[in-house]
């Protein structure tokens, strides 16, 4: 029996306001600014807030945690994503589980585009 159950995912951000118009582009949903610096994107369908906490410290290092996000066309899907300030980290990987596309956010936090085989 698990502990509990994820809440949210936090995400530190110079510009929080930014950054969740960003990721709700990536992952739909309505951004909401509050009056406290912090933004967020309410999770649907089962899945998890995500929020943006105001830090003014700049990334010195890739983060030890990050979002796999499923998407059924990697080309096309990467192509949005930098569209809107996104950027890749190397080339398209396909292993064993399937396919991946390494990007940056807007402020340089990693994620990856993905089409897994069949489970």
């Amino acid at each position: 029996m698990p502990v509990g159950t994820v809440d949210q995912w936090v995400v530190n951000a110079a510009d929080p306001a930014a950054l969740a118009r960003f990721w709700a582009f990536v992952l739909g949903g309505e951004p909401v600014v509050r009056d406290d610096g912090w933004a967020l994107i309410e999770g649907t369908g089962g899945r998890p807030r995500i929020s943006f906490q105001p830090d003014p410290h700049p990334r010195t290092a890739p983060g030890r945690i990050h979002l796999d996000v499923r998407v059924d066309d990697l080309v096309g899907a990467t192509e949005a994503v930098v569209g809107r300030g996104a950027s890749r980290v190397g080339d398209v990987v396909t292993d064993e589980e399937g396919s991946f596309q390494v990007l940056r956010d807007p402020e340089g936090h990693e994620f990856c585009l993905v089409v897994p085989l069949a489970r």
